[in-house]
């Protein structure tokens, strides 16, 4: 996996990090949510791309 890709997947669950906060921190249910389906998202790219890099070892 690239550094790019690395960096733009902790990039993405840093946001859904803050999202999850925010929503948190103000009531807001669907914003909390967001952020959680984002960290998710980001931590399934991840997941994915070690994959790839397992088999081209």
């Amino acid at each position: 996996m690239s550094g790019a890709d690395k960096m733009e997947n902790a990039a993405d669950k840093a946001v859904g990090k803050a999202k999850e906060a925010a929503g948190e921190a103000t009531g807001n249910e669907s914003l909390e949510a967001e952020g959680k389906a984002d960290q998710t998202k980001a931590n399934l790219k991840q997941a994915g791309e070690n994959i790839k890099d397992a088999f081209k070892k």
